[in-house]
C-alpha cells in the first residue's frame, strides 16, 4: 500500500494551488477544442489529486467546467458543495459504500466546493473536467465574498478558505 510521499512520487504530482498535490493525466488534444465565454477549450482533461495528512484541505474555490471526482485509494474525502441558491450539500468519497461513501461525485460547473481528508495518510482521486480544465475558468474563495454571498454557511467558509498571504 503506498504511502502519501510514495504517491507524490510515483505518479509525479505537484502542489496545487487549491491544496493537496495535482498532475494532469490528460488533454483530449486529437479534437478540435469548444469554444466557452472564457474562450476555447478542451473537450476534456483529467487529473490525478492527493490530500495528504499534512496538505489535507482542497480549499474553497469555484470551477466553470462540470467535474467528476472517482475515488481511487487510501481514506475517505469529504466535499462540501455550495450552490448558487445558497443550499449546501456534503458527500463523502471512499472505498466503502456500505457506509455512504460515494465512489464517484458529479460536481457541476458553477458550484463553490471544498474537500478535506476524512482521516488518515491520504485519499487519492482523479478528476475528470469538462469543457477542459483552464485556470483562468476557476476562482479561489475569499472569505469576505462567500460570507456575503452565503451568511449561513460561517463556519464551514472560515474552515476552508486559503488563508490571506500577509502583504
Amino acid at each position: 500500500m503506498p504511502t502519501a510521499r510514495q504517491w507524490i512520487q510515483l505518479l509525479g504530482l505537484e502542489p496545487h494551488v487549491e491544496g493537496g498535490y495535482f498532475r494532469r493525466t490528460f488533454q483530449a488534444d486529437h479534437r478540435a477544442r469548444v469554444r466557452t465565454p472564457g474562450g476555447e477549450r478542451y473537450t476534456l482533461t483529467s487529473i490525478h489529486y492527493l490530500l495528504t495528512h499534512w496538505s489535507p484541505i482542497g480549499h474553497w474555490h469555484l470551477n466553470q467546467s462540470d467535474i467528476l471526482h472517482f475515488h481511487h485509494h487510501g481514506d475517505p474525502i469529504t466535499y462540501h458543495l455550495l450552490f448558487p441558491d445558497g443550499r449546501l450539500e456534503t458527500a463523502v468519497l471512499g472505498q466503502d459504500p456500505g457506509r455512504g461513501q460515494l465512489l464517484m461525485l458529479a460536481v457541476p460547473g458553477g458550484v463553490w466546493k471544498a474537500s478535506h481528508l476524512t482521516a488518515g495518510d491520504h485519499g487519492l482521486i482523479s478528476e475528470a473536467v469538462s469543457p477542459g480544465f483552464d485556470y483562468t475558468d476557476m476562482t479561489l474563495g475569499r472569505a469576505e465574498d462567500l460570507l456575503r454571498r452565503f451568511p449561513g454557511h460561517e463556519e464551514l467558509i472560515r474552515r476552508y478558505c486559503r488563508p490571506v498571504e500577509p502583504g
